[in-house]
């Protein structure tokens, strides 16, 4: 395996592992342990755990985005928020997914809350890539764009919760996807 193959396997332990345990409550040891490689390889790959933290935020954001990507591809406006709200709802079965989003969000509190700033620049720098893709996907609104986002973070507080799809609190979605004219 290359260095670079290595690497990227490391990124997905660390997914795993920080969603899990979030920034402060994984060891570096858990994630060079699921990989199969030492501490000292690991850090021949990455120079911290900050580092891998960021390297699995970044992958953990353009993941969503793949998804959204592949899900909209050729469509613009009302067609692409659709597309990407069902492929969304489909991402964040992955429990790791949706729990690695969640992480990075508290992480950044809690490393700025320490005096480290580079964990929120990356996770916001990557945040606003991802909104400004799904922004021009949608047709370029700035309100439609925030509604959409809106909309996923409840989901992610639904789902991270464990409310089941059949909940009652569902139900606004259905009037959200009529409003859309998805009825």
């Amino acid at each position: 395996m290359s260095a670079e193959e290595r690497r990227e396997s490391v990124v997905r332990a660390a997914v795993l592992e920080f969603a899990r345990g979030g920034y402060r409550g994984t060891s570096t040891e858990a994630i060079a342990r699921r990989v199969g490689v030492s501490q000292p390889y690991l850090f021949r790959l990455f120079p911290n755990k900050q580092a891998i933290f960021e390297a699995a935020c970044e992958h953990c954001v353009e993941e969503t985005w793949r998804v959204f990507d592949r899900a909209s591809e050729g469509l613009t406006g009302e067609a692409a928020r659709v597309a990407m709200s069902e492929a969304y709802m489909s991402l964040v079965e992955d429990r790791e997914q949706l729990m690695m989003q969640m992480q990075m969000y508290v992480s950044v509190f809690a490393a700025e809350s320490a005096g480290e700033d580079r964990i929120g620049d990356a996770a916001r720098t990557a945040w606003l890539r991802l909104f400004e893709r799904i922004r021009e996907r949608m047709g370029g609104d700035q309100k439609e764009a925030t509604q959409f986002m809106a909309y996923g973070m409840l989901i992610n507080t639904l789902v991270g919760l464990g409310y089941p799809p059949d909940h009652r609190i569902w139900s606004g979605f259905e009037e959200y996807g009529e409003r859309a004219g998805e009825s």
